[in-house]
């Protein structure tokens, strides 16, 4: 079997149950696992992101969208020649792959049709329904079964471990910063899990603008930075943006320093096994004094007030 990945979080399913080397493409954001990175790439963004600013971004995909266009590219010599059995897409957010249109026009040049397996998880055990998907899809049953259910187990321990916890602190994760956007899908169910609340976010349902007034009216405890699409380097990059924005000091988060920048792309924006390990550092940011975060130091960052000013004074001198 012959399987082309046109999520990222299709392509760490598939390793994880043991079939890398059945893949034979990937989309140009698949950099998980290592052997991601050898794979032939049939995607590609139709946005040059180089060079533009988070908001610069946003417009770009705002305009594409209301004129009709994909955000993505597919490579359909390479895909022909390469004539998968199987495709691993999505159907949820227009933004994160090519979804519906696009899988319909390369079903009209592929010379034999392969099986189209969507996934389009909104929450946690959706997540999980998804590599259930893949596996019977591969005839990986078994191997698919056992995976979730050791992540099951993971949840529960921590979900186990934050139920008697005295305090639930105001939590909010920012998915974009400029302009600010809320936590969707299975973001709030993370939060809950890790003995949180936040209570701007859209359980099981798209990511959406929101103003910065409620955020301030909201007065958040602990502050994610989470920018969908980005790796901690950058979502520290993007962190003095915050700066910008009227009356930030005053956020008890930041006066408490409980600001934290997060790799998003690792850890919550890719709906795949890795989510678990999300699940896990969200409860280390929110309850540092009963859990601890075992992972990669680049998981994530905290950033100190003296931080946010010292950026805060680069952005005046730069704008004056």
């Amino acid at each position: 079997m012959k399987i082309v990945s046109f999520l990222p979080s299709a392509t760490e399913m598939v390793f994880a149950l043991g079939l890398g080397d059945r893949l034979v493409g990937v989309t140009h954001e698949c950099d998980y696992p290592e052997g991601a990175k050898t794979k032939p790439v049939v995607v590609r963004s139709a946005i040059e992101t180089k060079g533009l600013n988070p908001r610069q971004i946003d417009e770009a995909v705002s305009r594409m969208l209301k004129a009709g266009q994909s955000l993505y590219t597919v490579d359909e010599t390479l895909l022909k020649e390469l004539a998968p059995d199987l495709i691993l897409t999505q159907d949820l957010c227009q933004v994160c792959a090519p979804s519906g249109n696009e899988i319909g026009r390369v079903l009209n040049f592929l010379p034999k049709p392969p099986q189209i397996v969507y996934l389009t998880p909104t929450c946690l055990e959706e997540i999980f329904d998804n590599i259930r998907q893949v596996g019977e899809a591969t005839s990986r049953t078994a191997e698919a079964i056992e995976l979730v259910q050791g992540l099951q187990r993971r949840v529960q321990a921590v979900a186990d471990q934050a139920r008697p916890l005295s305090t639930r602190p105001r939590v909010f994760c920012m998915e974009w910063l400029s302009p600010p956007y809320n936590a969707g899908h299975w973001m709030p169910e993370l939060v809950e899990l890790a003995g949180g609340q936040d209570k701007l976010a859209r359980k099981g349902r798209d990511s959406v603008r929101i103003s910065w007034e409620r955020i301030l009216d909201y007065a958040p405890e602990v502050f994610i930075l989470c920018p969908c699409g980005f790796h901690l380097e950058e979502a520290v990059r993007q962190a003095r943006l915050l700066t910008r924005y009227p009356d930030w000091r005053r956020l008890p988060a930041i006066q408490n320093g409980r600001v934290y920048a997060v790799d998003a792309s690792s850890y919550f924006a890719r709906p795949g096994p890795r989510i678990v390990d999300g699940l896990e550092l969200m409860a280390a940011m929110i309850h540092p004094e009963a859990f601890s975060w075992s992972g990669p130091a680049t998981a994530f960052r905290s950033l100190t007030l003296e931080e946010l000013n010292h950026a805060d004074h680069e952005s005046l001198h730069a704008n004056g």
